[in-house]
């Protein structure tokens, strides 16, 4: 179990990594002004998103439900778990988005400010916060 936790909670860091620096990219990628930046943000977008950050999101889902097995009666019948397995759905979806913005931007269809992917680039850390207080504190 411990080496399934370890594991676990590696493939969360690189996750939170990419989940952290590509809405960053977005930021730059809608303040650029000319085409060679715009297409060299197209290029790392689309490497750290299919590269990165999809691989290391099916690891954490798959093993965050393998750690649940080992204890299923415990996991499926606290409260906290099931605060962190909404949170992680949100976080799937943030996952999601980032993909269509990543086709947006591939298509030259940008509407949105580099402000607005500054706050976008914010709500992944609220989950994070709540998340491991959540697993840590187990507060319910």
């Amino acid at each position: 179990m411990l080496w399934v936790k370890a594991f676990h909670i590696m493939a969360v860091v690189t996750w939170f990594a990419g989940i952290f620096y590509l809405p960053r990219l977005f930021v730059y990628h809608a303040a650029a002004d000319d085409q060679i930046s715009r297409d060299r943000f197209k290029i790392m977008e689309r490497k750290l998103y299919k590269g990165i950050m999809w691989p290391s999101m099916v690891v954490v889902v798959a093993l965050g439900f393998w750690l649940i097995t080992f204890n299923a009666d415990y996991y499926l019948s606290s409260g906290w778990m099931h605060a962190k397995l909404f949170l992680v759905a949100l976080l799937v979806a943030y996952h999601l988005y980032c993909g269509k913005i990543i086709q947006v931007f591939k298509n030259d269809d940008n509407q949105r400010s580099h402000v607005w992917f500054r706050w976008f680039n914010e709500a992944p850390v609220f989950i994070l916060i709540a998340v491991v207080i959540l697993v840590v504190v187990r507060p319910f």
